[in-house]
């Protein structure tokens, strides 16, 4: 019904974005995974999204690509995980590192989700295996690294070791989360570079 969502971030809170676009913010539950890629607030935004309703509750999920929104329709037709659960496995584990879980019988790797047991575990692999192929796996994985999620993940780690340097020097989390949001960071910044930003921005807020 709504495919996704483009428009300025306007705020963060836990695992709830809200997106405006033409005057209506749009309250998106997200994985906490999706919190180090999201740009600061004031920045434009494009989420896919899929809008679960229900006779008591009407609730739209978003990913940053489509990728991790198939799978979480994927994972929410396994009997007994709804999006909770589906939102818990993409926060602790990646669209890619799940299909190849599934595959392979890790039940450890995917039981590691909040509020999933090894014996949902294995059954989400029951009922999944046969939807998944290895080559088409091998396959996503390779188009998602054409599509820059290792650099994602580089400039996630430089934005976290930021965070935890602006922690040490006696920053609360959250005033060090949100300084290291509201950069626009590049591929060539380094821990020091987005260290020596975020400080500013902290100075100016003070």
């Amino acid at each position: 019904m709504i495919s996704y969502i483009k428009g300025e971030l306007t705020d963060i809170v836990e695992d709830i974005i809200v997106v405006e676009n033409n005057n209506i913010g749009y309250e998106i539950r997200v994985p906490l995974s999706v919190m180090n890629e999201l740009p600061g607030t004031g920045k434009d935004v494009k989420v896919y999204t899929y809008l679960y309703v229900r006779e008591d509750i009407m609730c739209l999920y978003g990913f940053l690509s489509r990728d991790d929104l198939n799978i979480f329709k994927l994972l929410i037709t396994v009997n007994g995980i709804g999006p909770k659960g589906a939102l818990g496995i993409l926060s602790t584990i990646t669209p890619d590192d799940l299909r190849f879980a599934i595959l392979s019988d890790d039940v450890k790797s995917i039981s590691k989700a909040p509020g999933i047991g090894s014996k949902t575990a294995g059954k989400l692999i029951l009922e999944l295996k046969d939807k998944l192929k290895l080559e088409d796996a091998f396959e996503q994985k390779l188009l998602n690294h054409e599509e820059g999620k290792i650099l994602n993940a580089q400039m996630s780690d430089a934005k976290n070791d930021a965070i935890q340097a602006l922690v040490a020097l006696g920053y609360s989390g959250t005033d060090a989360l949100k300084a290291v949001r509201n950069i626009d960071i590049t591929e060539d910044m380094s821990t020091e570079d987005i260290l020596k930003l975020s400080l500013k921005k902290i100075t100016l807020n003070i």
